[in-house]
């Protein structure tokens, strides 16, 4: 306990729930306000900026349709990152793992001689599986030989876009595309349906939603949850409890990847209905995952309403950029400015400020224990 001035200043290990929402949310309001200070920069009245934000998306319909939309791939990547993370395991490579969802569903989607009505649900599971595969390299490469998962799961992602783009450049560009590099468009059956009236395609949407209560199941009632928790608190104390460790982080991997890859999957056959560049399929979703599992704070259930608050911030670029006239790019810049401030501010949910008890007299100087 430190005194500093009429306060008194604690630590604390745990910070309770109260004080990670309140801090939390005071930093993505002085995000915000440092935002508003771009706009004025920008010549546009900051007021009028977030009033065109406002009724472009949560004051109409379309708006909100956008955000479900912008949210599906951030639901799916930030549950499995939240999985990842609760077993320390810092995976920075949903991106990549995206990606292979979306080669594996469209390889099936042009390629695999499937029945119609098992076309959609075959890309699911392929997509999931190459995820996971795609998951599991840089979990064996940490186990095996030490490497850094930080480094290994970033410099994947670039190797899966030069896949990619090599894929829609060559072997798999479309014959009917006319000199773009895009595939074919998939038949009719590899296409999901939308709701009615928006473009938000909602297989993704249930699967995404039941991804988050699955995934919050087996952390808290199975065995498989038990262990990842213990080797996320300690990975000492896991190995005195007899948990071997690679195949907790390779089940961690592949079902992170996977549920990443889903997104995926869920962006080529009910976006685009081909394959793309990575820049159009993805959009960065799979980065902004890891604020949306790092606000989550390890809950999937939580990953879902902050995936929601960040397809609110993706759908308030395009207002940003259609209404009013400004660079899209500022998305990217409301994400850094919230990351810097979340980050910034995380010492302090660990530090409790309250008022010293009336009529203690101090004596001390600031900042020390004396009285």
């Amino acid at each position: 306990m430190r005194r500093v001035g009429p306060l008194l200043v604690e630590r604390r290990i745990t910070p309770p729930r109260s004080a990670v929402i309140g801090v939390s949310a005071l930093a993505v309001v002085i995000a915000l306000l440092v935002a508003a200070i771009i706009f004025w920069g920008y010549g546009v009245s900051p007021w009028q900026a977030y009033a065109a934000i406002a009724r472009g998306t949560v004051g109409s319909r379309d708006g909100i349709n956008e955000i479900l939309r912008r949210s599906l791939p951030l639901i799916l990547c930030g549950v499995g990152l939240t999985l990842a993370f609760r077993a320390q395991f810092w995976n920075i490579g949903a991106e990549g793992q995206l990606l292979a969802g979306a080669v594996a569903a469209t390889g099936v989607a042009l390629f695999a001689p499937i029945p119609g009505r098992w076309l959609l649900p075959t890309m699911f599971a392929a997509g999931f599986l190459a995820g996971g595969i795609w998951g599991i390299v840089p979990a064996l490469l940490r186990a095996k030989l030490r490497v850094n998962e930080v480094i290994s799961t970033l410099m994947m992602n670039y190797i899966m876009i030069y896949i990619v783009e090599w894929l829609i450049h060559g072997p798999w560009k479309g014959a009917t595309m006319r000199g773009f590099a895009y595939s074919d468009f998939f038949p009719a059956a590899a296409r999901l349906p939308w709701i009615p009236g928006s473009r938000v395609h909602w297989p993704t949407l249930v699967i995404g939603v039941a991804a988050a209560v699955a995934v919050a199941l087996i952390l808290a009632r199975t065995r498989l949850g038990y262990e990842i928790r213990v080797v996320g608190q300690s990975t000492d104390a896991a190995r005195y409890a007899g948990i071997d460790l690679l195949r907790v982080i390779a089940w961690v991997m592949f079902l992170s990847g996977g549920l990443a890859a889903l997104a995926g999957v869920g962006e080529v056959a009910g976006v685009h209905f081909r394959l793309r560049s990575p820049t159009h399929i993805s959009m960065g979703y799979g980065y902004t995952a890891i604020i949306v599992a790092w606000l989550a704070r390890g809950s999937p259930l939580a990953a879902v309403f902050t995936a929601l608050l960040f397809g609110l911030i993706f759908a308030a670029g395009d207002v940003i950029k259609v209404a009013l006239m400004m660079p899209f790019q500022i998305t990217g810049v409301f994400n850094g400015l919230i990351l810097f401030f979340l980050i910034g501010s995380e010492m302090l949910m660990y530090w409790r400020v309250r008022l010293a008890p009336k009529g203690e007299r101090w004596t001390g100087r600031a900042g020390s224990s004396e009285r």
